[in-house]
């Protein structure tokens, strides 16, 4: 996918209001930032700003982040700083919700293409690949497609 710089910083910047100013306090200006910010520690609390901007319960949220709904919960509770891979993670998917939403132009259309099996993701639902290894970017890339018009 290629922006222009303009439309890609407006892009890490609505990432960076999304996720909590008192969290990410550095410029967001590409995904390899992520990985800088992850290795000083990000807190806990930046996955209730996750949540709370999709509308997401804490289950789903758990399935997403690969661990369970009490860890979840202690972690923002303790106030701990995240694991970097948990860090990196938890950006990733919200970028990639960033962009669904830009291409489905909603909120609503992109969260319901989530939840339907997907020929081009071996009839598997785009929400069951976000928790496994690679997943991301494998919705991502059929995102990819959908914008520019190839089939999928």
């Amino acid at each position: 996918m290629i922006q222009d710089k303009e439309t890609t910083s407006e892009h890490y910047k609505n990432l960076k209001e999304i996720l909590g100013r008192k969290y990410v306090t550095e410029n967001l200006e590409s995904s390899f930032d992520f990985i800088h910010l992850a290795q000083k520690g990000i807190n806990a609390n930046i996955i209730k700003n996750f949540r709370t901007y999709f509308n997401l319960s804490r289950d789903i949220t758990a399935e997403m982040l690969n661990i369970s709904k009490p860890t979840l919960y202690r972690w923002i509770k303790s106030n701990k700083n995240l694991d970097k891979n948990y860090s990196i993670k938890l950006f990733e998917i919200a970028d990639l919700f960033l962009y669904g939403i830009k291409v489905f132009e909603s909120k609503e259309n992109f969260f319901k293409w989530l939840n339907l099996p997907n020929t081009a993701l071996g009839g598997m639902e785009p929400i069951e690949l976000i928790e496994v290894p690679g997943g991301v970017s494998k919705v991502r890339d059929v995102i990819g497609r959908i914008e520019h018009g190839v089939y999928s």
